[in-house]
């Protein structure tokens, strides 16, 4: 929370820490019940360079292929899977932190039982401009 226990911005001249709780932004629903939240982004900070999410793939989904206009840096919380590339597939697990270069098509898979969760981070105030194109096939 900031100073005085609320979000939001601090007076001028004032620093503060904004806490948001994961049950306080809209998850976006993606494929077979999985989802994903941008926790710190401009409506939930306003005057942040950075974003910052955190998202559940269930067990046997995969996303669209993404393209971001930004790099994109993430860290594997739980799970297993597989980042998919137009180059091959890089697996995935928890411990590891990716680096995706901005532009790069990739799809994040999860062929495991168990959901692979994963905190994500980019260089911009939102979720940043993305393409989306069907997924490739295995």
């Amino acid at each position: 929370m900031t100073s005085g226990g609320s979000r939001g911005g601090a007076p001028p001249g004032k620093q503060s820490v904004t806490v948001i709780p994961l049950t306080d932004v809209e998850p976006v629903p993606l494929a077979g019940g999985s989802w994903s939240r941008v926790l710190v982004a401009s409506k939930t900070v306003g005057g942040n360079a950075s974003a910052l999410g955190y998202s559940v793939f269930k067990p046997g989904t995969s996303t669209a292929d993404l393209s971001h206009a930004v790099e994109e840096l993430a860290y594997i919380v739980s799970g297993r899977g597989v980042i998919r590339l137009e180059t091959g597939d890089v697996p995935v697990a928890a411990g590891q932190a990716l680096y995706v270069p901005a532009k790069i098509w990739h799809t994040v898979v999860n062929p495991g039982d168990e959901d692979l969760v994963m905190v994500f981070s980019f260089p911009s105030p939102d979720y940043p401009p993305t393409e989306r194109r069907e997924p490739r096939g295995e």
